[in-house]
């Protein structure tokens, strides 16, 4: 227990205030999110931008690749949760289709196998599996939340699952610790969304 709190004081020691910026607009983005807010869109630009830097400044090439993308989708998103066939119109929560689903299966296998392709011959990753797993979820998550469909939360969850012990075992204990507040959000934003699409659907 006293090597847990060792690391995790020695993580908050080596915490800049970009990442402390970071880690903050992060989590209101998901919190906005939860809220059905436009404003996840905003604060989660800030995050995604900061960390960015941040994985350049480091080397983190892949996940400053995945925040580029991220990045995209948010711009998109905040375009797509406002208009409507081109016109300025809120959209509604919904479902995706069960032909989306195969799509999105076979979307998913492809960022997987080339994600875990580049970690496996281009890196030093020791948890290629699981990197490459997480990676092309929160990708198809991100791809859903921009188009505002129920199931992003669904996958953010199982996401967040997973990603708590594998930054835990890589001994980055503060960001084990973000991901469990972004596993609590997401749980409380996948009801909060069920009970607006719910409603809509009995309407």
């Amino acid at each position: 227990m006293s090597d847990w709190f060792n690391i995790l004081y020695q993580n908050l020691q080596d915490t800049t205030i970009i990442e402390v910026i970071a880690v903050v607009f992060g989590l209101l983005s998901v919190w906005y999110a939860r809220k059905e807010n436009i404003l996840v869109f905003p604060t989660g630009i800030v995050s995604v931008l900061l960390y960015v830097y941040i994985c350049l400044n480091f080397g983190l090439y892949a996940d400053m690749g995945i925040n580029a993308f991220y990045f995209g989708m948010s711009v998109f998103g905040w375009y797509n949760w406002t208009h409507q066939k081109g016109e300025l119109k809120t959209r509604p929560i919904s479902r995706i289709s069960n032909r989306s689903k195969i799509s999105l299966v076979l979307l998913f296998a492809f960022f997987f196998f080339i994600i875990r392709f580049v970690l496996i011959n281009y890196t030093d990753s020791v948890v290629p599996n699981i990197d490459s797993f997480t990676t092309a979820i929160f990708l198809i998550a991100m791809w859903l939340m921009s188009l505002k469909k129920i199931e992003n939360w669904t996958l953010w969850i199982i996401g967040d699952l997973i990603s708590i012990p594998l930054y835990f075992y890589k001994g980055l204990i503060l960001t084990s610790i973000q991901y469990l507040v972004f596993l609590v959000l997401a749980v409380m934003g996948y009801y909060a969304w069920l009970k607006i699409i719910n409603k809509i659907e009995n309407d």
